[in-house]
């Protein structure tokens, strides 16, 4: 089992850019930095791993920081308001953050994203922001 913990706020994969040049329309990716980013900080964690080339299963956890608006003001300042949510429902949405993180592990972790036979995603709220991903080869027979 291979276990990476990027931190920093997980990130979205956001939808391609389009330009117009003269007659032609090109398109382009605005994200290419923050990729790069989180590629660097993978390979950091992948000394001496191999390519994946089987099944593969995952478990994915997107803990986000609490926005100040939960907390109380003045000596409540440290305590978490009531009105408070307990699950974090709101932008990014799940699915485009799975989707940058299998992008970034093509040819890095695994062979392709499509080895993914199974996979679990969690967001939540957290002390800390960060991605940690639970990835495991299956032994096929």
């Amino acid at each position: 089992m291979l276990i990476l913990k990027i931190p920093g706020k997980p990130i979205a994969k956001k939808r391609p850019r389009f330009a117009r040049r003269g007659k032609f329309t090109i398109t382009y990716s605005d994200q290419e930095t923050e990729e790069g980013r989180f590629i660097l900080e993978v390979k950091q964690q992948l000394d001496g791993h191999t390519l994946m080339t089987g099944p593969i299963s995952m478990v994915v956890s997107f803990d986000f920081e609490r926005p100040k608006s939960h907390f109380g003001t003045g000596r409540n300042a440290n305590k978490l308001k009531p009105s408070a949510p307990d699950y974090h429902v709101c932008k990014p949405d799940k699915d485009n953050l799975v989707k940058f993180l299998k992008d970034c592990f093509n040819n890095l972790v695994w062979k392709d994203d499509c080895q993914v036979f199974e996979s679990t995603e969690i967001k939540r709220y957290s002390d800390t922001a960060k991605t940690t991903t639970y990835v495991n080869e299956i032994q096929e027979d």
